[in-house]
């Protein structure tokens, strides 16, 4: 079968792998049909984080099951999925509190295209099959009548917008919500739109890229333009989705005391300086961490199945099947690659 393989530092291919099989009864297999770039993936193909030789791409996306094991229970071959991006059993302690990226029974970041942070080889949806291990747990079923290129992201980067507000606004809800986008605008802006849905106060969107702030207030946020260099108020939730220290500084600094900041994006810098002591005199709360997506999926679909989160509106580029290696590499706020019908 054919993989789109990153051979080196913004090298792309097409690539023949072998085909994967069922190996347990708990199992699936299935083929993509819709895979949207992640925010990471530049990153990983771009060569600052080491490879470990050629490594398969893509884990966004919906699929439609082709086999199933003797043992799965609740899904059916034909029907179309949204695939966790994290491999992770669902029954474990770990998952079982909700805490299914860090699953007890895998290494650390085992995910879908990303061996250069795993060193594990799982596949990646930029291909003709894929292997499930755990399918009741990873697989989501997709509603009658909604579309697979405006559902590739929510494997990943729209779980990712979602719990960046969600939790916050069901402790505080109607608070006025800042995002603060320095990097990741996709992640910031499926936020944006969830804080919208969920019954924030303000959402104020910040960034220094006119066509992403172009498209938040498309979304019903209000665009900030900023530097980075002068915050320019205080909310009691702030979203810091972005790279760049300043960016990170903006964000803490725009935090209102006794407020909360939320980190949702992946830093590559080894050490990058926190203001402790000024969270600490503030009361300011941050928190950082990955999505968990197995225990995400169930809380997002029904909100996107209503129609009160539209992912697809995130949507700036949708690129045929064959023309994945090169777009790929174009710059566009959100990729999606579309299989032929």
């Amino acid at each position: 079968m054919r993989q789109l393989t990153c051979t080196g530092p913004k090298e792309i291919e097409w690539r023949d792998v072998p085909e994967p099989t069922l190996e347990g009864d708990g199992e699936a297999l299935v083929r993509p049909l819709a895979v949207a770039r992640c925010e990471l993936d530049p990153l990983l193909v771009s060569g600052l984080i080491p490879q470990r030789g050629p490594f398969a791409l893509g884990h966004e996306g919906v699929a439609e099951i082709v086999a199933l094991g003797d043992g799965v229970r609740g899904l059916e071959v034909g029907q179309r999925a949204v695939v966790a991006f994290q491999v992770s059993c669902g029954h474990c302690g770990t998952c079982g509190v909700g805490h299914s990226a860090n699953c007890d029974a895998y290494p650390v970041l085992s995910d879908y295209g990303m061996q250069p942070l795993s060193g594990v080889e799982y596949g990646g949806f930029l291909s003709d099959l894929v292997r499930v291990p755990h399918a009741e747990a990873m697989l989501q079923p997709v509603p009658e009548g909604l579309d697979p290129v405006a559902l590739a992201s929510v494997s990943d980067n729209v779980l990712d917008g979602y719990r960046s507000v969600a939790g916050h606004l069901a402790r505080a809800p109607g608070s006025d919500v800042l995002f603060v986008c320095h990097g990741g605008p996709s992640i910031a802006l499926y936020g944006a739109q969830t804080a919208l849905a969920l019954g924030a106060g303000r959402v104020d969107f910040a960034s220094d890229r006119p066509d992403v702030l172009t498209l938040a207030e498309k979304l019903g946020a209000r665009p900030v333009e900023t530097d980075f260099s002068r915050r320019q108020g205080r909310y009691p939730i702030v979203v810091d989705c972005g790279i760049r220290r300043e960016g990170l500084h903006y964000a803490l600094g725009s935090t209102a005391p006794e407020g909360v900041c939320q980190g949702v994006a992946y830093y590559p810098t080894p050490l990058v300086p926190v203001p402790l002591g000024k969270l600490y005199t503030l009361g300011i709360q941050f928190h950082i961490g990955r999505a968990h997506a197995v225990s995400l999926l169930p809380e997002v679909m029904p909100l996107v199945a209503s129609g009160r989160l539209q992912p697809g509106a995130v949507t700036t580029r949708v690129a045929d099947w064959e023309e994945a290696p090169a777009a790929y590499l174009e710059e566009s706020i959100k990729l999606v690659v579309q299989r032929p019908a």
